[in-house]
C-alpha cells in the first residue's frame, strides 16, 4: 500500500482536535454520511444571496457573472441526484471502483488511487489542524466519467450559462476540516449535496497571504483571526439547496464543516 495512504490510515487512531465537537444532526437527511464530527463555527456571511425567483439570467450576467460571487437558492433541483449520492447507494454502486485522490495543497503535488470503499471507510476522516496539505488526501476533481457516468447524467447543472463557455463537472466527498487552500481558475458553480462547506474569496487583484502547503483549517485557526477588517475575505457557508457562483480568476479556499458531498460546475 502507498506509504502516504498507510500514514493517513494511522490518523484514525489520533484523538480529534478541540475544534471538533459533537452536535445534534442538522435539519434534513444526512444521506448516511453522519455529522458526529461536524465543526460548529460557520462564520459570517457577507456574500449576496439571491432566490432564483428574484433574479433573471440577464441580471445574473449583468450583476455577477464577471463582477462578484453570489449565492443562488432554488437554482437547481437535485432531489434525485441527492438520493443517488447517499452513502449506502454510492458504496453499493461504486464501492469497488478506483478513485483518484489529490493532496490538498495549492499545487496538488501527488495523486493516489484507492478503492472508493477504502476511501469512505478509512480516509474520510476529520482533518487535524496541524496536518500539512501534502499529507491530506482529497477526493475531488479527478473523476472517471466512464465509470461514474450514470451518476453525473442525473445531475442538473445550474441553468445560468456564460456565453461561449461549456460546463465540466467535478464531484467530491470530504471529511470535516478538510478543504482546498487558496487558488484560482476559471468561473464556476459549487453545490453542496450533503453537509456544509465554508467558502473564502478574494478578487483577482487582492491575493491573500497563505502558505501553499498549509491547510484551510490551519489558515482559519492561525491567520484569519489576525486579519484587519479591510483584509477580510468575502465568505459564507453554503448548504444543500444553495449554489455558489464565483467569477473568473477569483481567489478562493474551502473548508468542509461536515462529511460533505459536493459537485462543482466549471465553466470554460
Amino acid at each position: 500500500m502507498d506509504q502516504l495512504v498507510r500514514a493517513l490510515l494511522l490518523l484514525l487512531l489520533v484523538e480529534l482536535p478541540a475544534s471538533f465537537h459533537c452536535k445534534d444532526a442538522l435539519s434534513g437527511d444526512d444521506g448516511g454520511w453522519g455529522l458526529e464530527s461536524s465543526i460548529e463555527d460557520e462564520g459570517e456571511c457577507n456574500i449576496e444571496i439571491r432566490d432564483v425567483n428574484s433574479i433573471t439570467h440577464r441580471e445574473f450576467i449583468e450583476e455577477y457573472a464577471y463582477a462578484k460571487p453570489v449565492i443562488l437558492r432554488g437554482l437547481t433541483n437535485s432531489t434525485k441526484f441527492r438520493f443517488l449520492c447517499s452513502k449506502s447507494n454510492l458504496l453499493r454502486e461504486y464501492g469497488d471502483k478506483k478513485v483518484r485522490l489529490s493532496t490538498a495543497n495549492t499545487h496538488s503535488y501527488r495523486k493516489v488511487d484507492v478503492q472508493f470503499e477504502e476511501f469512505v471507510k478509512f480516509l474520510l476522516t476529520p482533518q487535524s489542524e496541524d496536518t500539512l496539505g501534502s499529507d491530506t488526501l482529497y477526493f475531488f476533481g479527478d473523476n472517471n466519467f466512464t465509470e461514474w457516468q450514470s451518476l453525473f447524467e442525473e445531475y442538473k447543472a445550474p441553468p445560468f450559462y456564460l456565453p461561449l463557455m461549456h460546463p465540466a463537472y467535478s464531484f467530491g466527498i470530504a471529511g470535516p476540516g478538510t478543504g482546498v487552500p487558496f487558488h484560482w481558475h476559471g468561473p464556476g458553480y459549487s453545490e453542496v449535496i450533503y453537509g456544509r462547506k465554508r467558502w473564502f474569496l478574494y478578487p483577482p487583484d487582492e491575493a491573500p497571504e497563505f502558505h501553499p502547503n498549509h491547510t484551510t483549517l490551519s489558515w482559519v485557526s492561525l491567520s484569519y483571526p489576525n486579519l484587519e477588517s479591510h483584509q477580510r475575505p468575502l465568505e459564507c457557508t453554503i448548504r444543500p439547496g444553495e449554489v455558489l457562483y464565483f467569477p473568473d480568476r477569483w481567489w478562493h479556499a474551502t473548508l468542509n464543516l461536515d462529511n460533505s458531498v459536493f459537485i462543482s460546475t466549471f465553466l470554460g
